[in-house]
């Protein structure tokens, strides 16, 4: 696992990767096997829906984000650069 911390980041994103734990790409454990390895001084987010309850207690913080409004509702497609 030390591989993947070679260097010295201060923040590192992992853009949807709770999909890819939903999606079985990875499991729950090598995630939380990650979060047991990175070092202290890194921030590590992780984004996507449906956190499981063991990364949920694993957090320092958990957000939620609602639609209150979206094109779609106007039946606009999907847009290249924007939502894919």
């Amino acid at each position: 696992m030390k591989k993947y911390f070679k260097k010295k980041y201060d923040i590192l994103i992992l853009d949807e990767i709770l999909i890819s734990v939903r999606d079985k790409f990875i499991t729950e454990e090598e995630l939380l096997q990650l979060l047991d390895k990175k070092p202290e001084n890194l921030e590590l987010v992780l984004t996507g829906r449906g956190a499981t309850e063991k990364l949920i207690d694993r957090a320092d913080l958990v957000s939620e984000i609602k639609k209150v409004k979206h094109p779609y509702d106007k039946r606009v497609k999907r847009r290249k650069g924007i939502e894919y």
